[in-house]
């Protein structure tokens, strides 16, 4: 589903991001990408993402190659890869039928469909009742939401979430992850950025891999191996 092979990310001005990380993630996993601020977390999601390509190493995504995908091709991968992130990026002026929508219009779906798929889209991450509503009237949590209903609109294999709970309190923390894991639940795979270690300790049946300066320093499976070896 996910591999990185011997990967590294180098920035001109701010020097190495990533060196030399090794992991693959397996379909239907749910990952915690745990480290300190400036550790490499969201570097890692990005080159997922296809967002950035690694400075060395490959990049493999759902079948396809950062070493030999063309920039005109990456909407391929976009196509199996969601993404959310902490401060939700909606449209703002709109409601949230509308930014899902929009998402759907992206993927040239069918006109006729996109009204149909959007609220069932947000009926799934509970948000029936809110579908008129202006994005700027919902709560943080109800905005997350919205946001993970516009990143399955492409009915993605990997969902990617860069510190999605980082803005919520502890009620909406809780009703996100628990869609999280219902989403998880389904078959997809959820790889979730994350410095909240409390959090991380709180889903202890999750696979948790640590990032310190650019180096995967932990990863729990291989300590499951390991054990079992």
């Amino acid at each position: 589903m996910i591999q990185l092979t011997g990967v590294s990310k180098e920035y001109p001005k701010r020097g190495p991001a990533l060196s030399d990380v090794t992991l693959h993630v397996r379909k239907g996993e749910f990952v915690f990408l745990t480290g300190h601020s400036g550790s490499g977390k969201s570097t890692t999601l990005k080159l997922v993402h296809m967002a950035q390509r690694p400075t060395g190493g490959e990049v493999l995504v759902c079948g396809y190659s950062s070493a030999k995908l063309r920039e005109s091709e990456v909407w391929k991968v976009r196509r199996k890869v969601g993404c959310v992130f902490q401060d939700f990026r909606l449209l703002p002026g709109r409601t949230a039928l509308e930014n899902v929508a929009f998402a759907l219009e992206v993927t040239g779906r069918r006109p006729s469909t996109i009204v149909p798929l959007a609220q069932r889209l947000l009926a799934q991450v509970g948000l029936a009742p809110k579908t008129s509503a202006l994005v700027h009237e919902l709560s943080g949590g109800e905005q997350q939401r919205v946001a993970i209903a516009r990143a399955l609109a492409n009915e993605p294999f990997v969902l990617l979430a860069d510190e999605p709970t980082g803005n919520l309190d502890e009620r909406a923390t809780r009703g996100v992850m628990e869609l999280f894991w219902e989403i998880n639940a389904r078959g997809m795979a959820v790889v979730m950025a994350t410095h909240d270690l409390e959090l991380v300790r709180t889903y202890l049946h999750a696979r948790v891999i640590e990032i310190d300066q650019g180096r995967l320093v932990f990863d729990s499976a291989s300590t499951k191996e390991a054990a079992t070896a």
